[in-house]
Parts: structure tokens; C-alpha cells; sequence
């Protein structure tokens, strides 16, 4: 069987799948050009991460495909249920990249409160000629230790996010349709301690947390988790970060909330116009920038490997029982 995985996969991955007798290739497609490559070389199995697209144009111009993979969590760049109603399966790998985003997380919040974000960006240029300057300008940072954090969104990398920023002194509240979990389970030298969190409302999370992160899939109707209106009521002097979805917060109502100054900074890794974002974003001093990168540390992506791995023998050795 042939394997195309067209945003790549772990070496060590690559190497079991061979060694299942499976053919895996790894070049990339353009977009434009998918369908054309997958039918010419019979591809079976389709790998993606974020920057394929797989939608219902590709999947039904691409009769060969038998399985659709995505190395992640989100589903959002396939169109899974006509996938599903043509027969195609569709398998992700929702637990491999938590601890990563949540560290990412974590990364951009030490430095929103430090401020790292700002004078990393003017070190370079003034740090020689207006270093007391500069200093003045950003020793009034905040520690992580003692503030409040709002959760939205608390599946896996939410209660990962959690279980760092605990780590950290922090206090967690968390917002969610479907979790109710009341302790979050931490490993601190070898053992295992059980750390209180709080399921609140939006309201109360918008009116107490002193920093927001964001754990939510796409909302099916395209509007933002955060939008002006939740923005006009959030505590003054938050930090919000956003590693989830491009859109679930509101890019024009986060730029005005910053200029007011409710909003202290946020950090975003996802945008609404990837892979091009908005120039406006890019220039603004209180946002802490990174390119999608949640995800992308050689652990994580040796984790998704690995269970996509798992996932595609599995469902080849089912397809060959059933038949």
C-alpha cells in the first residue's frame, strides 16, 4: 500500500510504516496538484498536517484514497464527514502535540508579562545607545506566580496548560461545554499530586483572569471566541494568548482593545489569513508573534508519528481481517 504524507512525517515513523511493507513518500505537492500526483501514483493513504487542504473537491477527484490522516489535533483543513459518507476513514492524533502547544503556550506568557516581547524587538537597535532607556521602559513586568488563569477550551492541551501554569503558582479557572473536571493531576518530583481548578462561566472567567488562553476548535458558525463584545469586558490589564484557531479571537477587536489598553498584550501563534498575515498585526508592539508553531517540536512530532503509525497498520490489518 502506498502512504503520501504531503506535510511530512518522523523519520522514525517513516522508517516503521517501510518496514510494515508499506511505500511512503514525503515530497510535497502544491495544492493544485494533489489529485493529479495521488491518482498517477495510487496513493492509499493521505498524510496532512496544517498547510494541506483536504477538501471535498480533492476527495472526490481522488477515488484511489482508502484513509485520510492528519498529524494534529484539529480536523478543520478536511472535510471529514464527506470523507466519511464516501467511505474514507479519518484518523488525527489529538494527544501527541499537547505538552508542546501548552509549553508554547507558557513560553509567550512569561514574556507578555515580562515584557520580553517588546524590548527583545528594540534591543537590537537602541540596546547600545539607550540601554537606561530601555530598562526604565520595561522593569515594571509582572510575575506568573499568583495570577489567574482563564482556560477556554479544556480537553487535552487546556488541561496540559493548566497543569504547567499550576506548576507555576498560578490559580486556573477553565470555561468548557463538555469538561467538568474539578482536580488536575500534576508529577513534581516523582510524585503524584491532585491541584484544585475551578469550572466558571464566561463572564466570570472574562472578569477574573489575569491572563486567557485559548483551546477551542473552529465555532461552526465562523464567529470568534472573543469577539468585541467579550473583549470590552475582560479584566483590565489581561494578556490573552491564542494558540487554537486563526479567528477565535477577533483580530480588528484585539487591535482596537490593545490601543485602548484594557488589553495589556497577547501573543498570537494562529491567524485568519494564513499563511499571509495581516501587516497590521505583524508591525503591533504588544503582540508576541510566532508562525504556527504550537505544535512543532521534534517530541511532538515523533509522538504524532508514531501514533499515526499505530493508527495505519491498525486500520490495515482490520481491512485486511474484514475482507
Amino acid at each position: 500500500m502506498r502512504i503520501h504524507a504531503n506535510d511530512g512525517i518522523d523519520a522514525a515513523a517513516k522508517a516503521r510504516l517501510a518496514e510494515e511493507g508499506f511505500h511512503v513518500t514525503t515530497d510535497h505537492v502544491p495544492q493544485d496538484q494533489l489529485s493529479a500526483f495521488l491518482n498517477a501514483e495510487k496513493v492509499d493513504v493521505l498524510l496532512v498536517r496544517s498547510a494541506t487542504k483536504v477538501r471535498k473537491d480533492l476527495i472526490d477527484a481522488c477515488p484511489v484514497l482508502k484513509l485520510i490522516g492528519r498529524g494534529g489535533v484539529g480536523l478543520d483543513n478536511i472535510d471529514v464527514a464527506h470523507a466519511q459518507a464516501k467511505g474514507i476513514p479519518v484518523i488525527n492524533t489529538p494527544a501527541s502535540s499537547s505538552i508542546s502547544v501548552a509549553e508554547l503556550v507558557m513560553a509567550h506568557l512569561f514574556g507578555l508579562l515580562r515584557n520580553l516581547h517588546e524590548s527583545n524587538r528594540h534591543m537590537p537597535a537602541d540596546g547600545r545607545v539607550k540601554f537606561k532607556d530601555l530598562k526604565k521602559a520595561y522593569e515594571k513586568g509582572s510575575e506568573v506566580r499568583g495570577k489567574t488563569l482563564g482556560i477556554i477550551g479544556f480537553g487535552r492541551i487546556g488541561q496540559w496548560t493548566a497543569r504547567y501554569a499550576l506548576g507555576c503558582g498560578m490559580r486556573v479557572i477553565y470555561v468548557d461545554n463538555h469538561a467538568t473536571a474539578e482536580a488536575i493531576e500534576l508529577e513534581v518530583g516523582g510524585q503524584t499530586v491532585r491541584v484544585g481548578v475551578k469550572m466558571v462561566t464566561i463572564d466570570e472567567l472574562l472578569e477574573q483572569a489575569d491572563a486567557i488562553s485559548l483551546h477551542v476548535p473552529a465555532q461552526k458558525d465562523g464567529s470568534p471566541v472573543l469577539g468585541a463584545a467579550e473583549l470590552a469586558r475582560v479584566k483590565p490589564g489581561v494578556v490573552i494568548v491564542n494558540t487554537a484557531r486563526g479567528g477565535s479571537v477577533d483580530e480588528d477587536a484585539l487591535l482596537a482593545a490593545l490601543k485602548e489598553g484594557r488589553v495589556k498584550g497577547a501573543a498570537l501563534d494562529v491567524f485568519t489569513n494564513e499563511p499571509e498575515p495581516r501587516e497590521d498585526l505583524l508591525r503591533e508592539p504588544k503582540l508576541s508573534l510566532s508562525p504556527h508553531i504550537g505544535a512543532a517540536t521534534a517530541e511532538a512530532q515523533g509522538r504524532v508519528g508514531a501514533e499515526l503509525a499505530d493508527l495505519i497498520i491498525n486500520w490495515r490489518d482490520s481491512v485486511q481481517v474484514s475482507s
